[in-house]
């Protein structure tokens, strides 16, 4: 069965197959791809927009796998002018498991449902979701795509539908006896269409594989102090006393062996790399000295060979300031020592108070006793 695109694909047509099967009347419509964009719902005939009611990513799901595209990545409203008609889909029914034309009831709305979906392509089998056999689904089917005249101006089409940066190489893997694949026609793909318009079903034994750039996972970042504790990379900065020791630790999910970590360091006036071998998928850079020509921007990159090509993926930066530690000296010595010195003189203040309070009144009972005498 061949692959059709545009309005065929969301409507019934009989014909001479012994077996027909008819895609749901659900259409996604004004957005930068055929699964992005404003949906609609076919009933009677007629095509009208969903209105924006109590709709999550739970039915967005349902409306993605109808429209043969992948998971469902957000959902919103764009406001039109003035109230249209349209339709209401029933959430609780499209929850049920109940197709979205089972599900509607006429509304009137100025809010209108949009709906983004992912493209419904993925690669398996790899060490990363950017690497691996290219599959496209259809229906609840993931097919593999068959090896044939791909270059990396196809494989650049389908690592940009993955979020995966650009194309690195095209392979492919054997595997014993055909089996059912897609056959992407490269023309098609490079005119701007979808890979899985561009899809013709087949039998091969030979499958594509794709690396794509952005390999990697991305590197963590992070610094510790002898003093001032631990700062993860997701803070705005990090403060460090002048003349402590802190490290900066780069590290990465182990997804391949060896590699390097280049720390960067820039300031207003300056800027250093220093260079370690991954050990156990981490490295950690020692300053024994804390100076303000530390302070500025940190950042990790992490260097791997792999797949014949040169991989890198970088952490976020992280801003480090150093303070002077006088401040922290007053407050943690002068202070407290002042409050004890303080202390020390109400103590003999009020010792030498009481000493003349008591003197005075044995004065006062001796003249007592002299006058009752």
């Amino acid at each position: 069965m061949r692959r059709s695109s545009g309005s065929d694909r969301n409507t019934c047509r009989p014909g001479k197959a012994v077996e027909l099967t008819c895609s749901e009347p659900v259409r996604l419509v004004g957005g930068d791809s055929r699964c992005a964009g404003t949906l609609e719902v076919k009933y009677w005939g007629e095509w009208g927009p969903v209105s924006d009611s109590e709709w999550t990513l739970k039915e967005a799901a349902v409306a993605c796998s109808q429209l043969d595209c992948g998971s469902a990545v957000s959902v919103g409203q764009r406001e039109v002018s003035s109230v249209m008609p349209g339709w209401r889909v029933k959430a609780d029914c499209v929850q049920s498991g109940s197709a979205l034309r089972e599900c509607v009831i006429s509304w009137n709305s100025p809010s209108i449902l949009n709906l983004n979906c992912s493209e419904p392509v993925r690669l398996v089998g790899g060490d990363s979701r950017c690497a691996g056999t290219l599959e496209v689904k259809h229906r609840v089917e993931w097919i593999p795509v068959r090896r044939s005249d791909w270059t990396l101006k196809e494989a650049a089409v389908a690592c940009s539908q993955l979020d995966c940066g650009s194309a690195v190489s095209v392979g492919q893997r054997e595997v014993s006896s055909d089996r059912p694949v897609w056959r992407i026609k490269s023309d098609c793909v490079q005119s701007g269409s979808a890979l899985m318009e561009c899809a013709i079903s087949g039998h091969s034994s030979s499958i594509l594989n794709l690396t794509c750039s952005d390999l990697l996972l991305q590197t963590n970042i992070y610094v510790s102090s002898s003093k001032d504790g631990i700062s993860e990379a997701q803070q705005d900065g990090f403060q460090v006393s002048e003349g402590s020791d802190f490290t900066i630790s780069c590290s990465i999910q182990p997804q391949y062996p060896r590699g390097s970590f280049q720390l960067t360091f820039t300031s207003s006036n300056s800027a250093h790399n220093y260079t370690q071998s991954a050990v156990n998928h981490s490295a950690h850079f020692l300053f024994p000295s804390a100076k303000t020509a530390h302070q500025g921007s940190y950042s990790c990159v992490y260097h791997v060979y792999v797949f014949s090509h040169n991989f890198s993926s970088q952490s976020r930066l992280l801003v480090l300031t150093v303070s002077d530690p006088t401040p922290f000296i007053i407050r943690v010595i002068v202070l407290p020592l002042t409050l004890l010195l303080v202390n020390a003189a109400l103590y003999f203040y009020y010792k030498a108070s009481s000493g003349k309070m008591s003197g005075r009144q044995e004065n006062i009972k001796l003249d007592d006793y002299n006058l009752g005498a």
